[in-house]
């Protein structure tokens, strides 16, 4: 579970028609759970996803809806509308909004649900392209890579590696650094049985500047934590770090090594990112 002033690291994808995985996707330790409404809805359930969403948040305790995201519809869509009202009766305070591409997208979820915080969902060339005003726009609380939609708008082969994607995924990270959101959240990996792939999309993502993932599978989500858990070799590394920062400010010296202040901001992340 994270901690309650760090970001999160795992979104674990459940259906809005499933509301009996509800409960058992947040026992399952990611940090937050999103409940569908989208992709894994369709047309002719989305009615009964919105139902059980609300019906299920009614009843839910305040920490468990704290963890939960909904993803609505996209804003040009026929269902963006209903599912803003099933927003603002479910009382959970994320969303994330997918095919996010201009500012007034953002806006009008705002708008219909003030205190919600938006998770905007990149996922097409003209989202890339207008990514600064995406991050930039008031109630984005983090950025989110779409990163199976963007390969079909852009008919890339992801299926062996995202690294033809990098140049969007610079373009993400820097926007959310520009804008001061946390580090965005890497697309999903949807080989479910295969470990080794799940972990080379993660370093890939990180080498980028991401630090969350999506998941669509429970199995996904310890393997992700891990992976983003300092090495108890860096965790020393950075408590020597700072106590020598402590006892020779600006001008410390560790293991032959100046420490200046890149390398104290950087011990001081690698323990933010320990986690129980």
């Amino acid at each position: 579970m994270t901690h309650p002033d760090a970001p999160p690291r795992t979104y674990l994808f459940v259906p809005g028609t499933r509301p009996e995985r509800f409960a058992k996707a947040l026992a399952s330790g990611a940090d937050c759970v999103v409940l569908d409404l989208e992709d894994a809805v369709a047309p002719e359930d989305k009615d009964r996803a919105r139902e059980e969403i609300v019906r299920w948040c009614s009843s839910a305790a305040a920490a468990d809806r704290s963890r939960i995201v909904v993803r609505i519809n996209d804003a040009a869509s026929g269902w963006f509308t209903d599912d803003l009202r099933a927003l603002q009766a479910c009382g959970c305070a994320q969303v994330l909004l997918p095919k996010a591409e201009e500012a007034w997208q953002v806006t009008a979820v705002v708008a219909a649900v003030p205190e919600t915080r938006v998770l905007a969902l990149v996922e097409s060339a003209r989202g890339v392209a207008r990514v600064d005003e995406v991050a930039a726009a008031l109630g984005v609380a983090r950025l989110v890579f779409g990163t199976l939609d963007l390969a079909l708008d852009l008919d890339i082969d992801i299926s062996e590696d995202a690294s033809g994607l990098a140049y969007a995924a610079g373009r993400i990270a820097i926007a959310s650094r520009v804008a001061g959101l946390p580090a965005p959240v890497a697309g999903v990996t949807p080989q479910l049985q295969d470990a080794q792939r799940l972990l080379a999309d993660l370093a890939l993502a990180r080498r980028q500047g991401f630090g969350a993932k999506l998941c669509i599978h429970p199995g996904q989500v310890a393997p992700v934590h891990a992976a983003l858990q300092p090495s108890p070799q860096a965790l020393v590394w950075a408590r020597r770090v700072l106590e020598a920062d402590v006892a020779s400010p600006g001008a410390a010296r560790l293991d032959g090594r100046m420490i200046d202040r890149p390398v104290v901001e950087q011990a001081r992340r690698t323990l933010g990112m320990a986690r129980d």
